[in-house]
């Protein structure tokens, strides 16, 4: 175990030349990351998710109910053991085929299982005041976290001239106000990791989850090489869209299309300057060109780029979504919608339509999508799209 814990941390591998473990070690004069300290971000995610359920309850809900948002679910299908078995172990969209061998062992007209069927599918989607609730969990702890992420970085050099980043390294302390805003970012994403499996089911769930290992992946990273300055100008970057995207999901949850519609496009132009302008830019900029400049080549230099570069591509993906979503919305006058986990329409219109048509295209937008969205927090569109 010693000999492979002494190749894992090879200093060759993850620092620069000339640079070594001990240079990054705590002395009385000055306290640098340590690896241990990351341990405290098991417990505390564990209080970050308390804390939320205490919010949800007793915070978010009566915020809900007092705004009119709807508290029912989905209206639940009436029992039949045979479809019931059908669609527990057979499909959840059963084909036309299989409709009417349905139809005549039932004597039900195939509108009608279809109609079951929909809402069936229905009843395992949360209600809107369950999403409701989630979002506004998220825009209390992205503005908080992204406010307090402005008030620390307006008073270091590092955020007026990116090459402070590099400079002194690695004898750049530690400071109090940087550790806890390390730990609570680390901490909140370990959260939504473990969360994401109880939260609202969404179409992105496997990019999501990605997305948070990436995330997770790259503050431990930079914070056990002490690459903590670049780190806090990516993740208040970051932040600063979500709280848009959050508001503009509550605005929608309640029925307040004129905001949700212009919170919605500055979430677009938020996000799309800020990924696709700032990030680039800035960050990329920084740790492609800068920091080679300042401390050499060396593997983790590789890893670090590979991983920003990562989420770059995937800026790009959710953006050109973004930009279909936006453009649906202005030249339909549609609100948009977080689709990812909406009740099915149960009109006689949308039972005529088989299956096998193509649905009316939606789609997911935000930071950090799927095959059918980015994020799939918000979509643009006239139709709800099935899951």
């Amino acid at each position: 175990m010693a000999g492979i814990l002494a190749w894992f941390w090879n200093e060759r591998f993850w620092l620069p030349h000339n640079v070594t473990w001990a240079d990054l070690q705590s002395t009385e004069e000055a306290t640098f990351p340590q690896a241990e300290d990351l341990y405290l971000a098991c417990p505390l995610a564990f209080c970050i998710f308390m804390i939320r359920l205490l919010f949800e309850r007793f915070i978010a809900k009566p915020c809900a109910l007092g705004l009119k948002v709807q508290a029912n679910g989905p209206q639940k299908a009436q029992p039949n053991a045979i479809l019931e078995k059908v669609f527990t172990a057979i499909t959840k969209h059963p084909d036309e085929k299989r409709l009417e061998g349905l139809s005549k062992q039932l004597d039900w007209d195939v509108r009608s299982i279809q109609r079951w069927f929909r809402q069936r599918r229905n009843q395992e989607k949360p209600s809107t005041l369950t999403k409701f609730c989630e979002s506004m969990w998220r825009f209390t702890f992205y503005l908080y976290i992204f406010t307090y992420g402005v008030r620390f970085l307006k008073k270091t050099p590092w955020l007026w001239n990116t090459r402070q980043c590099w400079n002194g390294y690695p004898n750049q302390p530690l400071t109090p106000d940087l550790h806890y805003y390390y730990l609570v970012e680390l901490s909140f994403y370990w959260s939504l990791m473990f969360s994401q499996f109880v939260d609202v089911r969404r179409k992105d769930f496997v990019i999501m989850f990605t997305h948070h290992v990436v995330t997770v992946i790259l503050i431990t990273f930079s914070y056990i090489t002490n690459l903590t300055r670049v780190g806090t100008l990516t993740l208040c970057l970051h932040d600063m869209a979500d709280i848009v995207l959050e508001a503009a999901k509550m605005a929608n949850y309640c029925k307040c299309q004129k905001l949700s519609d212009l919170l919605f496009l500055s979430f677009a132009i938020v996000f799309i300057v800020s990924r696709l302008g700032i990030y680039p830019l800035w960050i990329l900029n920084t740790t492609l060109f800068e920091l080679y400049e300042a401390l050499g080549n060396f593997p983790a230099w590789w890893v670090l780029n590979m991983l920003l570069a990562l989420l770059q591509v995937l800026h790009c993906f959710w953006s050109y979504l973004i930009i279909k979503a936006a453009y649906k919305a202005i030249s339909k006058g549609k609100v948009a919608k977080d689709d990812r986990s909406d009740v099915e329409s149960s009109s006689d219109e949308e039972d005529t339509g088989s299956r096998s048509k193509t649905p009316h295209s939606t789609i997911t937008t935000n930071g950090t999508g799927g095959a059918n969205g980015t994020n799939g927090y918000l979509t643009g569109g006239n139709c709800s799209e099935e899951h």
